[in-house]
């Protein structure tokens, strides 16, 4: 009797990880997707994979269903461990039911949700589905709404990533966009709300998958993605090394990984870096790699709104987020995408107890109709929200220029920033000298034998006396100026400092962020 009880426990055992069967993985791996567990077997320290759910089945009778009952019920649930840590995650199967969600399929992913929240660790969801299961009807839906509460009541307590391998449509999409990172793979991943028949029927416009939602797209023009691999192996490995800078929890600090690069290292190069021309741009991505540790900086949404920098580093062997303003696009002006970009990563960095480096070169927001009526105002003020509000460690470095209230948004000392520093280049003015010399000497100007002469001479006076680091200095609004060479060594210095840092904010349930 034991033996047979435990041969039909093997059978079933090959029945779920047979999942669709030969053909459908067959079909999976032609369109050059992998399967649930392949992935799961990429993504996971080797071994380390814990299935829970294996044998849940779908609960429906109608429409020929009861025939038709394949475990597992169309997505692989579980936990394991990357890089020795504790997380848990869900990889939907294909090759069942096209891994459409329906009852049994949303408890698995719910029930892992919850063991993640009660855990403290990472939720990882690989997403590859035709949507909501039509044959369950309004169980799917609640399903899904089942899903989005779960997310939302664990954002800002675990870490929550969504890796979308294959279709996601329809009510899926917000799962994912309520989770704090979405990675794709070119080729092969696609998210929309409407698909392209459906948007050609209501607005004729005629369109593909790959021009509607593919990678790219949401990488460039949405902002929806922020990273994406070339294959499926590398949009994963992405998730590994993502997650390397990442706490388990709200509760616990990010992990420190120590290396060999010597934490008062100089870069004489830096001292040269910011040309003497303050209309000339230069990449600031080359600051940040010399900077931080072994020059690893992994960026976050790095051609979406690339007048602004965001991403991941180390210092000292300390994760940091790094926020810049990136002076070779658009002169590094901050506008309603950027701002978005930047605010969302801030507050992302501030549940995490992820200190922020803020690299600043800003000549002000982006002027114009289309900025102004896009409300500007109230985008801006989001990035000026989230600096505020956030209460983990802030070092800020001005490069260059740093004028209006661009000035104030970019972690300045006025909003709770802890060390602020300048490198000798910097200008830090209400506007640029020529805006100002402009308005303040209109009449002298206007009077002058030659004009042209006048303006360009008051022009070096007013940046002379003003547009250098050394007046705000004086006020105490610069912490210190310092030669570029020495950054790094500043840097993790203030880190070391500001690792007790407490801060508080009022009593609330929480604040109105002008969304």
């Amino acid at each position: 009797m034991a033996d047979q009880q435990t041969e039909k426990l093997d059978e079933m055992r090959k029945r779920a990880l047979a999942g669709g069967g030969e053909k459908r993985i067959e079909d999976q791996h032609r369109k050059g997707k992998l399967t649930a567990r392949e992935r799961l077997d990429i993504l996971l320290d080797e071994g380390s994979f814990e299935e829970i759910d294996a044998f849940v089945t779908h609960q429906t009778s109608d429409f020929g269903l009861d025939k038709n009952r394949p475990l597992g019920d169309g997505v692989v649930t579980g936990s394991g461990t990357i890089d020795g840590r504790p997380v848990f995650v869900f990889s939907q199967d294909f090759t069942i039911f096209g891994g459409s969600l329906a009852g049994g399929h949303a408890l698995k992913i719910c029930k892992i949700m919850d063991l993640a929240l009660k855990v403290g660790a990472p939720v990882i969801g690989l997403n590859d589905s035709g949507g909501a299961r039509i044959q369950e009807g309004v169980v799917s839906l609640g399903g899904y709404a089942d899903i989005f509460l779960r997310n939302t009541l664990a954002s800002g307590v675990i870490p929550q990533l969504s890796v979308i391998l294959g279709p996601c449509a329809g009510g899926a999409v917000y799962s994912p966009a309520i989770t704090d990172f979405i990675l794709m793979t070119r080729g092969t991943s696609h998210m929309f709300v409407t698909g392209p028949n459906v948007v050609k029927t209501v607005t004729h416009e005629d369109i593909d998958f790959e021009g509607l939602g593919g990678a790219d797209i949401h990488a460039e023009k949405s902002g929806v993605a922020h990273m994406v691999g070339d294959g499926e192996a590398a949009t994963l490995h992405l998730t590994r090394k993502l997650l390397s800078f990442i706490p388990q929890n709200n509760l616990e600090d990010p992990p420190i990984l120590r290396n060999d690069d010597p934490y008062d290292r100089g870069d004489d190069e830096l001292n040269t870096l910011v040309p003497l021309n303050p209309n000339k741009p230069y990449d600031i991505k080359e600051a940040i790699v010399r900077i931080v540790d072994e020059g690893d900086f992994l960026e976050i949404q790095p051609n979406y709104a690339a007048n602004i920098v965001i991403g991941f580093a180390r210092l000292g062997g300390r994760s940091v987020g790094i926020v810049a303003n990136q002076p070779a696009v658009l002169a590094g002006v901050l506008d309603i995408n950027s701002s978005i970009k930047a605010a969302r990563f801030v507050r992302f960095c501030d549940s995490f107890n992820i200190p922020l480096v803020t690299f600043v070169d800003v000549p002000g927001f982006l002027p114009g109709t289309g900025q102004e009526h896009g409300g500007i105002i109230k985008h801006g003020a989001k990035l000026l929200y989230a600096f505020c509000e956030a209460t983990v460690p802030k070092l800020t470095v001005i490069t260059r220029k740093a004028y209006g209230g661009a000035y104030d948004v970019m972690s300045s000392k006025h909003i709770r920033a802890d060390l602020n520093l300048a490198w000798p280049t910097a200008e830090i003015a209400v506007m640029g000298p020529k805006g100002a010399v402009e308005i303040i000497f209109k009449k002298e100007i206007a009077a002058a034998a030659d004009p042209r002469m006048e303006l360009d001479k008051k022009i070096n006076e007013y940046r002379t006396k003003f547009a250098n680091p050394y007046v705000a200095a004086s006020y105490g609004y610069i912490d210190d100026v310092i030669k570029p060479a020495h950054t790094r060594h500043r840097l993790i210095k203030g880190l070391a400092l500001l690792d007790g840092k407490k801060d508080t904010m009022p009593p609330k349930k929480h604040g109105n962020l002008p969304l």
